[in-house]
């Protein structure tokens, strides 16, 4: 068993393909209309289904915002330094929630930023050996 993707939905697909892949670093994997059922479903990530997990972003087509809830806590991406990736998604126009620093009670650095549709997404710094 693996874990495919996690699914979130979103009010404007096209902005959040936009922070995913010009933002994130992501690759936009496929897109599909369902027209019958009025809703969109693009993947995007940083590798093949196949080997990696991705995030499926639902639009549906009658809808433009959502509320978060309290069970959602946020997604969580590895990068190689913390403060480098916050630096360049500030520069790049996003919202950044928890500026790049250890986190409560470790050592281990992270960082929060928003994508558009307002769920948080944690930055984790690679483990060092």
């Amino acid at each position: 068993m693996r874990l495919l993707h996690t699914m979130i939905r979103v009010g404007h697909l096209q902005r959040s393909i936009d922070f995913y892949t010009q933002i994130l670093g992501m690759t936009l994997i496929r897109q599909k209309d369902y027209p019958d059922g009025r809703f969109t479903l693009a993947f995007v990530g940083y590798g093949d289904e196949a080997e990696n997990s991705v995030i499926e972003l639902t639009h549906n087509w009658d809808t433009d915002t959502y509320e978060q809830g309290t069970g959602f806590g946020h997604l969580a991406i590895e990068v190689d330094d913390v403060y480098s990736a916050v630096k360049k998604i500030r520069d790049q126009g996003g919202e950044i929630i928890r500026d790049a620093g250890p986190m409560n009670a470790g050592t281990t650095i992270i960082a929060f930023v928003k994508d558009p549709d307002g769920y948080e997404i944690e930055l984790i710094g690679v483990k060092q050996a």
